[in-house]
């Protein structure tokens, strides 16, 4: 049976006339309106706007944001595929934020694919149904006898009405149960599989203003927001008149905030005629902060405090199988391992901004890059003390996210400082040193990894203690390692144990959360375990996968979800060993491996690498072999999204970091903190491979194997490991 992710009600679909003739379908999926809102009465309506004019243009709405995954144009694919619309004729816009109607509109997890594949499909086949229909009444036939193609519907004769031309009629005629229209047979699919560009794609190279920080809005203000560099810091005192003395200042105001850096924190608004002004203008501020206990944390001593833990036992046991103890004092051969990782900035190219509205009904607008809008309307609605109903978001492009956009407090600023100026549109900007240095960070992250061998070289015994942080008490979900963590169901005797230490550093979901991190400890350390056994990766993978049938799935926040496939595993790992000729290799050249299941997507990676005489790596070729369920949806889109992330992997393993100094990020901007550039990017071959599963997405299971398959490669060139991010070469000398 192919693994699907289902809903527990049936989506329905609702049908009214266009002013001035014409067809407008809406979609009801009650469990996601649920979801969304915490509505537990009537279904919302929701999704999939299909609207059909009497000159033949079909328009879908886009309900979730864009961020460049491509979600905008893929989403309204399958709803075109299943209609049987011309694609030429097909036009989408952009929802704005409607939890009543849309549901869950975000972007992040990789959820948008499995989430929608079939409720979208069946919003299409419902629709040509209806038209179908409604041709076979107006001729007076049977439905079964006629077909359509490309936005008409023919008959035997070759007659053929356009949907266009059946709209206006549709619109009265009863509409079809979804869960009961007739699917396509995907050997029939003519939109689904066709690699088609971005639909905002010519607007961007045109440069058209639909970004966030392009929004422009009559009397609009420019606001720049001063907050401490010291996280947790609380304010003391500033030279408001100095800044207010700056030509083109309109205002200064002392923002009080608390101690949730997802809402409001203290700092100072300086609202100027442009945003240039109002940046400058915060320069003369001179504030005065407490920074209070968290100005002593630093990256050096949250490295100490991990060391401090590994000679001690774990605070906490996450998961334990067989007995380790008796593993590792009856082993043959033991090998031990200290691997570390970075906190990470997201820096998208856009930086965060948000345009608000404070209206004289004390209603508030806003014109957001989010990825997570509810989370967003939420935060505003706390911080103002006022009802989500009170809330209106406008859904802009973004200018990439990679995770930073789920977290809203730009939304948040923007909203209270509009607030002290009602009616007037305030955009609030953050400078890139703001971007980087107030960011919610990908967590840095300490293992002691141990493993036990038989006499025979079998991995029999695996320990990995784990240093992390804990907010509260409570270790944030970017921060925390699952039980199950591959290969723990897969050898004998395992434990994982956690020990935290409190932080007030900002933390957040990175592309590929947790995975982006655990991939390189994980693959690395198993490499090394292969060699020692005389090996390499792919075959100690290919063992401990062995005949297991696919686990058993598990319930998830959209529906069933499926369990971790070891023959899919399989099938990636002996692909990217084939297609890159794995066990050969050029002169002065290595090839490394790495696999790594995230986001319902099976990757293997091979990364050949070579290192000049000035010790800096060069990344020639990678090959990525990746299962991500039955169809590529959109070819051009998937391929982007696999090149990008293997791209924005490299990176991240040889130069991102930021260090915490003095209870602040000490990294300020792109001089500091260097995203990959054109010089750093290998020639990329990919391949899919296609299994009777439904389809997942594509923003994130393939970054996590492509470090570790990097740093795999060195110790092959090198015979020294990486056991640190990012990469210092000065160790392979």
């Amino acid at each position: 049976m192919p693994e699907t992710m289902t809903m527990n009600r049936r989506t329905l679909l609702k049908a009214g006339a266009l002013a001035g003739g014409g067809l407008m379908l809406t979609a009801t999926m009650p469990m996601l309106a649920k979801a969304a809102t915490g509505a537990s009465a009537a279904p919302a309506t929701l999704n999939a706007y299909v609207s059909i004019t009497p000159d033949n243009v079909i328009t879908i709405v886009g309900k979730n944001p864009e961020i460049g995954q491509g979600i905008k144009t893929m989403l309204p694919m399958l709803i075109a595929d299943e209609m049987d619309a011309d694609w030429n004729q097909v036009r989408i816009t952009q929802a704005n934020f409607d939890p009543q109607k849309y549901g869950f509109q975000f972007a992040g997890g990789s959820f948008a694919t499995p989430m929608n594949w079939l409720p979208m499909r069946q919003v299409g086949a419902a629709t040509r149904q209806l038209l179908v229909a409604t041709a076979a009444k107006r001729w007076g036939v049977d439905a079964a006898s006629l077909r359509t193609d490309k936005g008409k519907v023919i008959d035997g004769s070759g007659r053929s009405l356009t949907y266009g031309e059946l709209a206006s009629e549709a619109a009265t005629m009863p509409v079809p149960d979804p869960a009961q229209a007739q699917l396509k047979d995907p050997k029939d699919f003519t939109i689904i599989g066709r690699a088609i560009p971005g639909i905002d794609s010519p607007r961007i190279v045109r440069g058209e203003p639909i970004f966030g920080v392009d929004t422009q809005l009559p009397g609009m203000k420019y606001a720049a927001f001063e907050r401490a560099p010291v996280f947790g810091a609380k304010f003391v005192s500033a030279d408001l008149d100095a800044a207010r003395a700056v030509p083109g200042v309109e205002d200064v105001i002392v923002m009080e905030g608390g101690d949730n850096p997802e809402l409001l924190i203290d700092g100072v608004a300086v609202i100027a005629n442009n945003w240039w002004i109002a940046n400058q203008a915060r320069k003369k501020l001179n504030v005065q902060w407490d920074n209070g206990q968290w100005a002593s944390h630093s990256t050096a001593g949250y490295a100490a405090k991990a060391a401090e833990f590994f000679g001690q036992e774990p605070m906490t046991v996450l998961g334990e199988s067989g007995d380790v103890k008796a593993a590792f004092a009856s082993a043959a051969k033991t090998l031990e391992a200290d691997y570390s990782y970075p906190f990470l900035a997201h820096a998208p190219m856009e930086p965060m901004n948000c345009t608000a509205l404070m209206h004289p009904d004390g209603k508030v607008e806003l014109w957001a890059p989010t990825q997570n809008p509810t989370a967003g309307a939420q935060g505003i609605a706390t911080q103002l003390g006022i009802g989500q109903d009170k809330i209106a978001i406008n859904m802009t492009r973004c200018g990439g996210g990679f995770g930073r956009r789920l977290t809203n407090d730009f939304m948040v600023q923007s909203a209270a400082i509009a607030a002290k100026k009602p009616g007037t549109p305030i955009q609030l900007i953050w400078s890139r040193e703001d971007d980087i240095r107030s960011d919610f960070y990908r967590p840095a992250g300490w293992h002691r990894m141990r493993a036990a061998l038989d006499a025979n070289g079998k991995l029999v015994g695996l320990d990995n203690h784990f240093a992390t942080f804990a907010k509260g008490g409570r270790v944030p979900m970017e921060a925390s390692m699952t039980a199950d963590e591959f290969p723990a169901k897969f050898v004998d005797n395992v434990r994982l144990g956690q020990s935290t230490m409190e932080t007030r550093v900002p933390t957040g979901p990175l592309r590929a959360p947790r995975s982006n991190a655990l991939s390189f400890v994980y693959q690395s350390f198993l490499d090394e375990i292969a060699h020692e056994q005389g090996r390499d990766l792919p075959a100690l993978l290919l063992e401990l996968l062995g005949d297991r049938e696919p686990f058993p799935g598990t319930r998830g926040p959209f529906g069933e979800q499926p369990g971790f496939s070891p023959p899919r595993a399989k099938a990636v790992i002996e692909k990217a060993v084939a297609m890159s000729n794995f066990r050969t290799a050029s002169e002065g050249r290595a090839k490394g491996f790495a696999f790594y299941f995230s986001h319902l997507g099976y990757f293997a990676e091979v990364v050949e690498a070579s290192l000049n005489e000035r010790k800096q790596v060069s990344v020639h070729n990678v090959w990525a072999a990746a299962d991500v369920g039955s169809h590529v949806i959109n070819p051009f889109g998937a391929l982007n999204q696999v090149e990008g992330s293997i791209i924005d992997g490299i990176g991240q393993a040889l130069s991102l970091a930021v260090e915490i100094e003095g209870g602040a990020a000490k990294q300020s901007n792109f001089h500091e903190y260097q995203l990959p550039r054109m010089p750093v990017t290998p020639k990329i071959t990919v391949e899919f491979v296609p299994s009777n599963n439904a389809p997942t997405g594509m923003g994130e299971p393939a970054l996590p194997p492509v470090i570790p398959a990097l740093t795999n490669a060195l110790a092959k060139l090198t015979g020294k490991r990486i056991r640190n991010l990012p990469i210092d070469t000065s160790q392979l000398a």
